[in-house]
């Protein structure tokens, strides 16, 4: 049964969400000629704040708040892995960020397949690079959806039926008008509505939780006895020394792979400088506290003897909110996390839309599409995508879409040698790269698909056999393909490396004679 008070704030949250997409169009200029990059990137306008606050909430997703602590409550210590991983986030944002975008503003470029064109002058490895963002982030979209229905629903805020559907089809669809209209500005509005909320509701939730069990000591001590009891198998807030090249292997991978997304690089072109992305990227740790709130509340849970269904261990914090925090606060956690839904969800349409665009339409259909004709597209594009994502919700398992994710994050780290390590230099041979992506796509691909969707992997390492993130295992092949072949193209070909300073071709823009 819906708590009156509970779904009267969560509602209002939303509400006031809904208000500031829709007040996105007074952040716009003053009428001219429609443009991708103004609509896809706000024209590379955003300041320190704007920017911290969108790419927070596009790194930071709902799913990850629920999911962690989820993944904590169901397995224990491997849970925290996320910690230090998006500590990792932090430098390697630092360094890169500002150097894509200081390369990306450089040339006009507006996606990351048009950085990587550019310095390898390859048209073939930047349509790979595109299309495997798109791949990789199609499924991340549906995830955001899966991730919040299934909060709500363990919360009690979730209607049985098609009611409960057609309000979430609602809420996303004022979302995907908004962003239809206004471009990434809207979901840079509402990244301001999401920060608030969700650094509120981890702090109210935070202190009413160890107040009602007692502090820290007091916390941990109940889960280790809920655990040693046997009520959630196979978990322990002890790190098993055979699970360190894990912990390690996924801390290590997932940051690598977070900062390739297309939705994390929209929202870093978007900035309006490089000092505005060190800035930003400096401030990324307080995100990273939230999450740590959000991680001790599935010890929480196991504390307070929370027992979420099997298979639904992301269901334990949800119903530890409802049970130990009065109903008025309740909806205002809920409402936040479906904020934190939104954001990440809008960036990623718009994301792919302009990729799509950008480096497969333009590129292979319809190379003298003019700047209009683009920014409509990408328009339908972007709506399209987001009510692909409902569909997918609506009429798939959400296993589904977690084993597509999986395999977006494996998919996504094998860009990483194109597009990372090409802005320090162009030694790599963008032949060696192509053959490089192809094996670890295919061999990434094949370990996840044979051991049952498990992102984990036996791996042969001095005589003795550990598990380790299958994306790394590829990206190592991917590397040792690319550092292989490199010298045996250039001597084979007679090709050259450029210099790194050597000015580079950019690709003529579309609409214009050739």
């Amino acid at each position: 049964m819906i708590e009156p008070l509970s779904a009267t704030t969560f509602l209002a949250v939303l509400g006031g969400t809904s208000l500031l997409a829709v007040a996105a169009r007074r952040f716009r200029l003053p009428p001219e000629l429609p443009t991708l990059e103004s609509w896809a990137l706000a024209d590379r306008r955003f300041g320190t704040p704007t920017t911290w606050f969108l790419l927070g909430g596009t790194i930071y997703t709902a799913y990850t708040f629920a999911a962690v602590p989820g993944l904590v409550y169901g397995t224990g210590a491997i849970g925290f892995f996320a910690l230090p991983y998006t500590v990792i986030v932090c430098p390697l944002a630092f360094v890169l960020l500002p150097r894509l975008w200081s390369e990306a503003r450089r040339h006009g470029h507006i996606t990351v397949a048009d950085v990587v064109r550019g310095r390898y002058g390859s048209p073939a490895l930047a349509l790979v690079v595109a299309v495997t963002g798109v791949l990789a982030t199609m499924p991340y979209i549906a995830l955001q959806l899966v991730g919040i229905r299934a909060v709500l629903s363990a919360g009690g805020l979730y209607p049985r039926g098609a009611f409960g559907d057609l309000a979430l089809v609602g809420v996303f669809a004022v979302l995907a008008v908004a962003t239809y209209r206004h471009g990434l500005r809207a979901p840079a509005v509402i990244s301001l509505m999401k920060g608030v909320a969700i650094f509120c509701a981890a702090l109210a939730v935070s202190f009413l939780v160890l107040d009602r069990l007692g502090g820290p000591g007091p916390m941990f001590d109940g889960a280790e006895r809920a655990l040693s009891s046997g009520a959630v198998p196979a978990a322990s807030l002890s790190l098993d020394p055979n699970l360190f090249a894990v912990y390690a292997t996924l801390a290590l991978g997932s940051a690598l792979a977070l900062l390739l997304y297309p939705h994390v690089l929209t929202a870093t072109f978007a900035a309006s400088s490089a000092d505005t992305l060190r800035r930003a990227s400096i401030a990324l740790p307080a995100w990273t506290a939230v999450l740590a709130m959000f991680a001790m509340l599935g010890v929480a849970a196991l504390a307070a003897g929370i027992h979420a269904p099997s298979g639904s261990a992301e269901a334990a914090v949800p119903l530890l909110v409802k049970e130990l925090m009065p109903a008025a606060l309740t909806g205002l956690v809920f409402g936040a996390l479906a904020v934190g839904a939104l954001v990440p969800a809008a960036v990623m349409s718009i994301a792919v839309a302009t990729t799509f665009v950008r480096n497969i339409y333009v590129e292979c259909f319809h190379p003298t599409a003019t700047p209009k004709h683009q920014t409509r597209i990408a328009q339908l594009v972007s709506l399209s995508t987001k009510i692909g994502a409902v569909v997918f919700v609506f009429g798939l398992r959400d296993q589904d879409a977690i084993n597509l994710q999986l395999l977006g994050g494996v998919w996504i780290l094998q860009t990483f040698p194109a597009v990372a390590i090409g802005l320090f230099t162009r030694r790599l041979h963008h032949r060696a790269l192509l053959v490089g992506w192809g094996a670890g796509m295919a061999a990434g691909t094949l370990m996840v698909v044979y051991s049952g969707f498990s992102s984990l992997v036996p791996v042969g390492l001095g005589g003795q056999g550990v598990q380790a993130y299958a994306a790394v295992v590829a990206l190592a092949l991917n590397l040792a393909v690319v550092v292989a072949l490199t010298p045996l193209i250039n001597r084979t070909c007679g090709t050259r490396p450029p210099p790194l300073d050597e000015p580079v071709r950019t690709p003529p823009e579309a609409g214009t004679v050739r």
